[in-house]
């Protein structure tokens, strides 16, 4: 009997542990919804706002936005590495830091400082690089005027010449079930190639020159505000896979449990029985 006493614990131990990831799931479920609109809605607008600087970059003579645009030797990298605050999300976090782990190597360890957005990023990189700051509070009020300020303090490293280049590393999310890493240029900002420039016969107010270095700070906010937008909806859509793995998983492990305790009961009552067989025999003998 104790070895039915430890079966049942087993079971309401599964059965307990198949609750919580069950109702994980559709937090995140929940959370989701709401994450997948908020990227959806801005990913539009992000991209008119890129080709926009690209077609008025194109109508210019000269460089005009030469600080935001200057390909230096590249002696100081800077990674900006986007993770969630919590964990239970599958591989969605180590995937993030194995990546800022092969720029490391790629550039020289000594060469690499990273920028942490999101807690997990600061506990799996703060041993092995040198981790510049870790903002994972950001995530606990996440709008575009909080992200702008960290656009705007990583274009200042840059505009003073403190790193070289900057990298964000995140996140991309495609669906509940697909996201995958993407390694994206943040400063100096890319060459632009082939870009069609806005016609002469538009009246600009002010000049050319001016909205491109308008906008040229705002399109990194936005840059860094989708990016981490992406990431998290990423993370409600990898955390509610997992749980929902995790529920399954527990569910058969459950039934099995339960299989595994019939029988040993069916066994001990015909035990039970043999002996009760046995020893009435043993009287009439």
């Amino acid at each position: 009997m104790a070895n039915l006493k430890e079966i049942r614990n087993r079971i309401v131990s599964v059965s307990s542990t198949m609750q919580i990831t069950s109702a994980m799931k559709m937090v995140s479920a929940a959370k989701l919804k709401k994450a997948q609109d908020a990227i959806t809605a801005m990913r539009p607008y992000s991209q008119k706002l890129t080709e926009l600087i690209q077609s008025l970059s194109a109508s210019l003579e000269g460089d005009v936005a030469a600080n935001y645009t200057t390909q230096r030797e590249v002696k100081k990298v800077l990674v900006v590495a986007i993770t969630s605050n919590r964990g239970l999300c599958g591989a969605l976090n180590n995937n993030v830091i194995k990546q800022v782990r092969i720029l490391s190597d790629t550039y020289g360890h000594d060469n690499v400082g990273v920028f942490a957005i999101g807690k997990k990023a600061n506990d799996g990189l703060h041993k092995s690089n040198y981790v510049v700051a870790n903002r994972s509070d950001l995530f606990d009020d996440l709008t575009f005027d909080n992200t702008a300020e960290i656009a705007q303090s990583l274009t200042h490293l840059f505009l003073d010449g403190e790193y070289d280049k900057i990298e964000l590393v995140y996140n991309q999310f495609v669906n509940a079930a697909t996201q995958y890493v993407v390694n994206e240029q943040f400063l100096p900002l890319a060459p632009i190639k082939g870009a069609a420039a806005i016609s002469s016969d538009y009246i600009f107010e002010p000049s050319k020159e001016e909205i491109v270095l308008e906008l040229i700070p705002k399109s990194l906010k936005t840059q860094l505000y989708k990016a981490v937008r992406d990431s998290f909806a990423a993370e409600h859509g990898a955390r509610m896979t997992a749980m929902h793995k995790a529920t399954d998983n527990a569910t058969d492990l459950r039934n099995q449990l339960k299989l595994t305790y019939n029988k040993a009961r069916q066994a001990a009552i015909t035990g039970e029985i043999l002996e009760i067989v046995g020893g009435a025999e043993a009287l009439n003998n």
